[in-house]
Parts: structure tokens; C-alpha cells; sequence
């Protein structure tokens, strides 16, 4: 059976790369096969799967000339649509540069005009109705793309809060944000370290009476917490409340991935 058009695999190629932040990289990537990609995914998930070390783009596209491949040869990872244009055919991924040795840090940290990788995607985008009277959107870096899309897709005299957790105090990033959205930055210099910096601010916060909606991701751990206040101890309803386990410490994401269809991460 044939894959749908905005579910079919796409060979990509780099158009540019950029550090946008000290460890966030953008990578802007196109293919005419982005003709029928359809609009408005910005913040929907999408697997990227990468080339082996050496690996030419004719063998590379060989492997997916039927659709999907049965055989995993090449890792594959989870990431966000940050951005599409579709008069330029572009497309922007933004990847977080924590210094590891994974196959996706690894290859942004190189891309280079003319680097290729496969696209499979897009999933469903987190937040499609803003109805909530106040929001609460929370991200470490691993979410900020997901986070930002979200907020700037709001409308415009939404009012809420935006918690961040970055590397460091130079990756504040400019985000087209309501102005009633009140952002709050905290600094975690250590990603393998776990803090509870953001459950401990959120707490704090004067929640409003009236519908509240989130986009809540990040480390596993904090979100099992955060998960715990929004519905338990704040009576938010599954419907309004986006909030999901991007990674977990420790796990590499096929072993995170692995973890959460077994009940065992947030």
C-alpha cells in the first residue's frame, strides 16, 4: 500500500546550517519532493534517519526507493518542524548541540551544503485549538522547538507562561511570542544532571481560575512530576494538557523509546 503524500519518505538535502545559540543548531533543509508537504506542521514530530559513515546518496536513496524500509541499517531519530516554507521549499530542523557522540548531534554538527538525510513524517502537530483563558508552556532545549512553535501559533492576545530550561544564559532564543506570555529562563549547565528547577518555579506559580491549557515536554523524570501536578494536583483535564517525555537520563532514544511503551518513562 501507498503511503500517503505527507507521510511518505523524503530524501533531504542541506541547504545551510547554522548555530543559532552556543547549542542549538538550525539546519535548513530542501528537496522538490517538498512540493505537496503540507502547511501549518510547524511543531508536529517527524523521524530522521541518517546516513552511515561514507555512505553515498545513491546507496542512501536505494534503501528507500520502496517507501519505508523493513531493514533498520541507519539510525533514526525523533525531532520537530521548527519551520516550513513552502515558497522556498525549506525546511527547518533544529538540533541541540550537547557535545555527545549520537549519531544526530554528531552529523548537525557537521552539516555542510549538500549533506543528505532521509525525512518520515510529519506526525500530528501537539496544539491544533487555543481555547484555554491561560497557558503554560515548558521545555528544556530538547523541546524548545516544539515549545516556540506552539507559542507562535497562538493567538495573539493569549495570555500564559513560558518556562525554558537552556545550557546556558546565551541560548535564549527570540521567539515570536503573545506579548500576555510572560517567559522565564533558567540555566541548567548540565544536561546529564537533573534539577527541578522548573517543577519548583511552576509550582510557585498563581494558577488563574478558567481553562487552562499546556505544551509541556522534556526530560523524562521532571515530566513524570510535572504530569502529576497538572492533572492531579490541578485538575487538568488529558484534552487540554499536551505534556510528553522527550528523553530520559541515561537512555539513548531507542532505549527511552522502549521504556515508554513499557509504562516506565514519562
Amino acid at each position: 500500500m501507498a503511503l500517503p503524500p505527507q507521510r511518505k519518505t523524503r530524501i533531504l538535502t542541506v541547504k545551510f546550517a547554522k548555530y543559532l545559540t552556543p547549542h542549538m543548531i538550525r539546519v535548513t533543509l530542501t528537496g522538490d519532493n517538498l512540493a505537496d508537504f503540507p502547511t501549518g506542521m510547524e511543531g508536529a514530530h517527524c523521524k530522521l534517519v541518517f546516513p552511515r559513515d561514507g555512505e553515498d546518496r545513491d546507496s542512501f536513496t536505494a534503501h528507500f526507493a520502496e517507501g519505508r524500509p523493513k531493514e533498520k541499517l541507519h539510525s533514526i531519530r525523533t525531532y520537530t518542524v521548527r519551520a516550513f516554507r513552502p515558497e522556498g521549499l525549506e525546511m527547518d530542523i533544529d538540533f541541540v548541540a550537547h557535545g555527545d557522540t549520537g549519531p544526530a548531534t554528531l552529523w548537525a554538527q557537521a552539516a555542510k551544503p549538500g549533506d543528505f538525510l532521509a525525512f518520515m513524517g510529519p506526525g500530528p502537530v501537539k496544539l491544533t485549538e487555543f481555547y484555554a483563558d491561560w497557558y503554560l508552556v515548558a521545555a528544556d532545549m530538547s523541546a524548545l522547538p516544539v515549545a516556540a512553535a506552539t507559542l507562535e501559533a497562538m493567538p495573539k492576545d493569549a495570555r500564559g507562561v513560558a518556562v525554558f530550561e537552556v545550557h546556558s544564559s546565551e541560548d535564549r532564543q527570540e521567539i515570536d511570542m503573545p506579548a500576555g506570555v510572560v517567559a522565564h529562563w533558567l540555566v541548567q549547565d548540565d544536561p546529564h544532571k537533573r534539577t527541578n528547577d522548573q517543577l519548583d518555579l511552576i509550582k510557585s506559580l498563581a494558577w488563574p481560575e478558567g481553562k487552562i491549557q499546556t505544551c509541556i515536554a522534556g526530560e523524562s523524570g521532571v515530566i513524570r512530576d510535572l504530569r502529576m501536578l497538572v492533572h492531579k494536583d490541578k485538575g487538568i483535564d488529558k484534552q487540554s494538557a499536551y505534556i510528553s517525555g522527550y528523553w530520559k537520563l541515561g537512555l539513548i532514544e531507542d532505549e527511552h523509546q522502549a521504556a515508554k511503551r513499557d509504562g516506565l518513562a514519562g
